[in-house]
């Protein structure tokens, strides 16, 4: 996963727009991807994308960025992510995902833990 990668997968979690989240999802995911985490157990790019319209619905006006852990080799990365109003220093969310990529470099899976929720 490179660091356009990991933009292009936040700016996806960002997307208002169903639309174009929805065109966002099938150009990152295979057709069969997953995601989970303490919340969903998902497959296929129209479950991905209600997932996130979901998450965006729990914390409107929020938005993913990236955390400070990134690392990838062969086909797997990490990486954290912060969720915070635009602006803000502290987030009132931080998870850590683990992707798994194809050799074309879509994802494959997600596998997503939360170590700060809000309240």
């Amino acid at each position: 996963m490179t660091n356009d990668l990991l933009a292009r997968y936040l700016a996806a979690w960002n997307e208002t727009d169903a639309d174009a989240r929805a065109k966002a999802v099938a150009d990152l995911w295979t057709e069969d991807g997953t995601y989970t985490d303490p919340l969903a157990d998902v497959a296929g790019h129209e479950a991905i994308a209600a997932v996130i319209a979901g998450a965006q619905g729990m914390f409107p006006g929020l938005v993913f960025t990236a955390g400070q852990v990134f690392e990838a080799h062969h086909d797997v990365a990490r990486f954290t992510w912060h969720l915070a109003p635009e602006g803000a220093t502290e987030p009132v969310a931080i998870g850590f995902d683990v992707v798994r990529l194809t050799p074309e470099g879509r994802i494959r899976e997600v596998i997503g833990f939360l170590d700060k929720l809000p309240g």
